[in-house]
């Protein structure tokens, strides 16, 4: 079981459709409301509309939602102390920097930062990346390499992570 406690990070990796969100929400709603759910996904198309509203759909009352495409790092800076939260996710916080040519290790350096200093119980979710092919394009390569430098960043400084499989739990840390 993930620490609850107010300086507790967990990060829960996955595959796509591994069950990362829904197994993160239950580990958040454990404790007493309100949990902030701070979401990075920009929806540009219908398919990702439809996701972001599943996502919204599963969160009842108690929840508050916050929108971070970018500064996923001042906005958790700014949670008050002891704020349970729910960051989803790493991943597609990435791609809208990648995408919008930001300078990405620093940006992943000052988020790094931030999570290293939990002043609640943080739940991050993230997807594994690295255990498929050898992506055929530069940007994917470079997404794919990426990302594998931030989850280990993220773990690192982790209490407690999960690797989601089939949506099993599998501790890892």
């Amino acid at each position: 079981m993930p620490d609850r406690a107010a300086g507790a990070l967990t990060l829960v990796i996955g595959g796509a459709r591994s069950g990362k969100s829904a197994h993160a929400e239950s580990l958040v709603t454990v404790g007493p409301p309100p949990w902030s759910y701070i979401a990075t996904a920009q929806a540009y198309d219908e398919e990702m509309r439809q996701r972001v509203a599943l996502h919204r759909s599963r969160r009842g009352a108690g929840w508050t939602t916050i929108d971070a495409p970018f500064d996923l790092a001042g906005v958790i800076e700014a949670l008050p102390d002891g704020q349970p939260a729910l960051i989803d996710c790493l991943t597609l916080w990435l791609t809208n920097h990648m995408l919008a040519d930001h300078d990405v290790e620093a940006e992943c350096r000052r988020l790094a930062d931030v999570l290293s200093r939990p002043r609640g119980p943080w739940f991050v979710v993230s997807n594994e990346v690295g255990q498929g092919i050898v992506p055929d394009n530069a940007l994917a390569r470079r997404f794919r390499d990426a990302a594998g430098r931030l989850n280990q960043d993220v773990a690192a400084v982790a209490s407690t992570v999960l690797l989601m499989v089939a949506g099993l739990p599998l501790k890892v840390k």
